[in-house]
């Protein structure tokens, strides 16, 4: 029998507590997904690393093992341009915190998008210059009006999407100056991007994801993630903070490769991409 479940907010939904695991456990409100299978024609096969390169040897630490996924292939670069797509479904993607949204074109190709907040099955989008201000559509940042959200913008003219695509997020666009436009990212910088580049409207869906609580160790597992253990609570052959006599607090915190945390500045100085940052980040 199913334990029964109390909606928290609009999309996240909180177990009656039948076991202790469940007592802290919330989860997503699928209710805004279609149920149907994704698109087989837009699916690969993903294999898992488990945290290991090329030579074998562990790069990422605390990953391996979880569900078995395929890879939804999403449309950064929205450069079908003038041609208008109409939502089909909005649905689940294992490999991304936010929803994706499947289109079909009017020639009848299909493609999966970041699915943006309130974005309605049946909606018609566009991308190119001259689209409609409409939430979906994708246009070049000097045609957007100031303060606008927007999401998966291009770093260069011409590439894919790479910049806010996470649940929730959304940049502002705050200011336009020459060939660049200013825009507030989610992480507080102010950044300038060249006017030319093309962003979405509409900030990503899914917003309650980051108040989602596990509630058990074994739902990381089914993510990948493994377990941690404190370099204090380690032996100084294996992390710089191991060592001591019992809970030692002689150490200057830092990774196992030795770079400083709390506070210390990882940036290059030298960064060529130092030039278009106008604030940075708190």
């Amino acid at each position: 029998m199913l334990a029964m479940t109390e909606c928290l907010s609009m999309g996240i939904k909180k177990r009656k507590p039948v076991t202790s695991t469940q007592r802290y456990q919330t989860y997503s409100d699928f209710s805004i997904l279609t149920k149907k299978r994704p698109e087989k024609s837009l699916l690969r096969a993903l294999k898992r690393t488990g945290g290991r390169g090329n030579m074998g040897r562990i790069t990422s630490r605390h990953r391996g093992g979880g569900a078995k996924r395929m890879y939804r292939i999403i449309d950064f670069k929205r450069d079908r341009f003038g041609v208008k797509a109409r939502v089909c479904s909005i649905e689940y993607d294992p490999n991304r915190s936010c929803w994706i949204a499947l289109i079909e074109y009017a020639d009848g190709k299909k493609n999966y998008i970041i699915a943006p907040h309130n974005l309605q099955i049946g909606n018609e989008i566009v991308s190119g210059s001259g689209s409609p201000l409409k939430i979906g559509n994708t246009l070049p940042l000097k045609e957007i009006p100031l303060g606008t959200e927007v999401h998966n913008i291009q770093l260069y003219e011409g590439a894919k999407g790479t910049v806010v695509r996470a649940a929730g997020a959304s940049a502002l666009l705050s200011a336009k100056e020459g060939e660049y436009v200013h825009l507030k990212l989610p992480s507080g910088e102010v950044r300038a991007f060249m006017s030319c580049c093309l962003a979405t409207i509409g900030s990503v869906s899914n917003p309650d994801y980051r108040t989602i609580s596990l509630g058990k160790a074994g739902r990381s597992r089914h993510k990948g993630i493994r377990p941690q253990t404190r370099g204090s609570a380690m032996n100084p052959v294996d992390h710089p903070m191991g060592g001591g006599e019992g809970k030692s607090k002689g150490h200057i915190p830092q990774s196992p490769t030795g770079i400083p945390a709390k506070g210390f500045k990882t940036r290059k100085k030298k960064k060529s991409s130092n030039k278009y940052i106008i604030k940075r980040r708190k």
